[in-house]
């Protein structure tokens, strides 16, 4: 085996956001969980725009997530490892990569929010994140969050939990894909959204009343 040439390589430690991010990571590695996955007919999630001039298709996910999670509070908790903390409030992070890495910034009070108000304090704190300017209440204070890499191309994938929260949302691209539609065969807008629920607080039959109320949210309204 030939030896690496140190010499040629760059070394750079971890620090501020990322130093925190690997430790939290490492934490969460150690959490027992499971993962659900449904996929999920987009056609009318990507009529967004058109009800709400200015929302996304990430907003619709992340108004489905708020009205699911009144109703399975359950998922909307922290857990510690000793106990298990449910939340009246529901407040949503979203993962946000930046040039200074991975940071999660967090809507709050997104369960009082409608499409629109999700819309504009998604974009204030993704706009934030994104220059740098994010405050400690920004980030702190999260009960759920949402992870989406479709806009990457990706189609599917496993996120890690972002704890103390139980829960968390993966959102894989929208692509076309041939479904049965009464009988007959057509073409549906799908994305694969997965769950991953820390199992010291979470069963797998309510993750996935959860995940299926969701989907329901996404295709209905």
């Amino acid at each position: 085996m030939t030896a690496v040439d140190s010499s040629r390589s760059t070394t750079t430690p971890l620090r501020g956001i990322r130093k925190v991010a690997a430790r939290r990571m490492v934490e969460a590695w150690a959490v027992p969980v499971f993962h659900l996955a449904v996929q999920v007919d987009m056609t009318v999630a990507l009529t967004t725009k058109d009800r709400a001039p200015g929302a996304t298709v990430t907003d619709a996910l992340l108004g489905a997530c708020a009205s699911a999670l009144r109703a399975h509070p359950a998922l909307n908790a922290h857990c510690d490892g000793a106990a298990v903390t449910t939340f009246d409030d529901v407040n949503l992070g979203i993962a946000v990569a930046t040039d200074a890495g991975l940071v999660v910034p967090v809507l709050q009070g997104a369960g009082e929010l409608d499409l629109n108000g999700l819309a504009d304090a998604r974009r204030d704190v993704v706009g934030r994140a994104r220059a740098g300017k994010l405050k400690t209440a920004d980030i702190t204070g999260g009960t759920f969050t949402i992870s989406n890499l479709g806009m990457l191309g990706i189609d599917y994938f496993d996120a890690i939990l972002n704890i103390p929260q139980v829960a968390i949302l993966a959102v894989g691209a929208t692509t076309q894909r041939q479904v049965w539609n009464g009988g007959e065969p057509a073409w549906r807008p799908i994305a694969e959204l997965t769950l991953t629920c820390d199992h010291r607080a979470v069963d797998g039959a309510t993750g996935a009343a959860f995940l299926a109320q969701v989907r329901e949210l996404l295709e209905s309204s």
